[in-house]
């Protein structure tokens, strides 16, 4: 691996992981601080995901230049969270392609996430939805690299989680459906759902994973995550069968051997979407958002830091 620090605050970090196969890591990974990846060779380039504001995905930009004779003429996005497709306006040269549930959700949530933290300097965000949409899986490739393009669902941290597989490198790109070092998030999604997309990104077999957030790593990225949740899934049995509220249960539960993931307060919304399925509702099923975050903050005793 080769790794290069960009100039500027809060640096990404570039790594090549294959050859022509690059992770644009930003630490230390939290709230609003993705990562995204950069597929370079012969001549062209594509990217997996931007970043959250105008600032952060120009720098992206100029990384991918520095990689590329010319600009991505590609961008996937693994989901529509604002910190992976805020900054597609950024790479007007490029088709963006996701899923589509990406596009329509894309269009759907707008500004939502800059809207809960209002103190970040976002710059002038264009909502750039994918323009080429698929429903299991696509290819493309760049130069030599053959990169698949797969859903994985129905419902995992989102409704409409894609990650992008390259199988001749063994490098996956996984979205957030993997964190390192940083809390899991599925309050819109499944619990159950992300335990059987981690069995199934597991079944490729690859030897490098770039998570959505945190550090590069390997297979046991996977096992770490699977723990987290299958945890939180014994609280809400548990809980759900006491009679305690997510609230109550988090404030007496505590974060046990999960305190040293980032975003630790993410444990409230997750019981919130493990006591849902306790209950019976559809993996996936809309919970209210925003009274979520609110009780969160609650249980936090602050709002959640970006740092974006």
């Amino acid at each position: 691996m080769h790794a290069a620090t960009l100039a500027g605050p809060a640096d990404a970090v570039v790594t090549e992981v294959a050859d022509g196969v690059h992770a644009y890591v930003q630490p230390p990974g939290g709230w609003c601080l993705n990562n995204a990846g950069i597929l370079a060779n012969g001549g062209q380039s594509a990217l997996v995901d931007t970043a959250a504001t105008e600032s952060r995905a120009r720098r992206l930009r100029r990384a991918a230049l520095r990689l590329a004779p010319r600009p991505p003429r590609a961008v996937i996005n693994t989901h529509f969270h604002g910190d992976h497709t805020y900054g597609n306006f950024v790479f007007p040269e490029a088709l963006t392609i996701g899923h589509e549930r990406t596009r329509t959700m894309v269009r759907a949530a707008g500004l939502h996430m800059a809207g809960l933290w209002p103190d970040v300097c976002w710059g002038d965000i264009e909502i750039t939805p994918p323009e080429l949409t698929f429903r299991d899986r696509t290819t493309l490739h760049v130069g030599a690299i053959r990169a698949e393009i797969v859903h994985i669902g129905p419902a995992a941290h989102t409704t409409d989680d894609t990650v992008v597989w390259l199988p001749d490198q063994g490098v996956l790109f996984a979205g957030d459906l993997v964190m390192n070092g940083v809390t899991p998030f599925c309050v819109m999604g499944s619990v159950r759902g992300s335990l059987r997309a981690l069995e199934r990104l597991r079944a490729l077999g690859a030897t490098t994973i770039v998570p959505g957030h945190g550090p590069v790593g390997g297979p046991e990225i996977l096992d770490a995550n699977e723990g987290y949740l299958r945890w939180i899934q014994g609280l809400a049995e548990e809980g759900a069968g006491a009679g305690s509220t997510p609230l109550d249960l988090a404030r007496a539960t505590g974060l046990g051997p999960y305190a040293g993931l980032l975003d630790a307060e993410r444990l409230l919304p997750n019981l919130h979407r493990a006591y849902a399925e306790e209950q019976g509702l559809p993996e996936g099923s809309p919970l209210d958002i925003p009274a979520v975050f609110e009780e969160m903050a609650v249980y936090h005793g602050s709002a959640p830091v970006c740092h974006a």
